[in-house]
């Protein structure tokens, strides 16, 4: 494998984007090595890298099926449901509470 060329930060060429940008057009990298990688320079830290993929051999979007979509509507549901109450929040329940604010916090709920 050969090395990849490196752009600095806003200079790459055209017919080159990042997976974001290829989503943002309605495509997907399909399979295709990485093109290239473009760099961004920090002060203290190493440079963020982004990698590029060619527009031309990108390929569109898968379309989203109902088992899919039924399937993404599940696991959001489980993702709002408190383990302790087995209520739905109405939120998404943050990982270092574990739990729903009124089970996680139930003396503040009683004082208000």
């Amino acid at each position: 494998m050969g090395t990849l060329p490196v752009y600095r930060w806003r200079l790459a060429p055209d017919g080159l984007a990042t997976r974001r940008q290829l989503r943002a057009l309605g495509l997907r990298p399909g399979g295709q090595d990485v093109a290239a990688q473009v760099e961004r320079p920090r002060r203290r830290r190493g440079p963020l890298v982004a990698y590029l993929y060619r527009i031309d051999a990108a390929k569109p979007v898968r379309p989203m099926t109902p088992g899919k979509r039924a399937a993404l509507a599940k696991a959001n549901a489980a993702r709002r449901t408190c383990p302790a109450c087995r209520r739905d929040a109405g939120y998404v329940i943050p990982p270092t509470l574990g739990t729903c604010a009124t089970c996680a916090f139930p003396d503040e709920q009683r004082a208000a």
